[in-house]
């Protein structure tokens, strides 16, 4: 069953509005081939088996797909503890960091404001940024 385009927009405004309280200090990112709107850190770091340095460690990410909007949240992959705090958004969660809406009303905003507050903490912790 997909969704209305008037449904997905108002999903993704209202995911991309929260988002953009963290930038800064986060980096934004629009329209990347994956996703429509991204946020990393604000530090270069190694990354992978290689070290390679990299602008900034992928943060969160918002995507539009067949028949969902997806916002992707990496701090909880690193800490699964983060999503007690934001157990109606849990409920959308498949996997480990990718989160599937397909209604406006199931996006908590306070509750995406809590994990991406706790995201930010966490990020600072490992060095992801200044």
């Amino acid at each position: 069953m997909s969704i209305t385009a008037e449904t997905r927009n108002e999903i993704i405004n209202v995911i991309k509005k929260t988002l953009k309280k963290y930038s800064p200090p986060m980096i934004a990112k629009s329209s990347s081939m994956a996703h429509d709107y991204e946020l990393i850190g604000n530090k270069p770091v190694p990354y992978g088996s290689t070290k390679k340095i990299i602008p900034g460690m992928f943060f969160a990410a918002i995507a539009n797909r067949k028949d969902s909007v997806t916002f992707h949240f990496f701090p909880c992959y690193m800490n699964t503890e983060m999503l007690e705090s934001a157990p109606n958004l849990a409920k959308k969660l498949k996997g480990k960091t990718c989160f599937h809406f397909r209604k406006v009303e199931d996006v908590n905003e306070k509750e995406l404001n809590t994990l991406l507050k706790k995201g930010v903490i966490a990020w600072k912790k490992m060095g992801y940024m200044k």
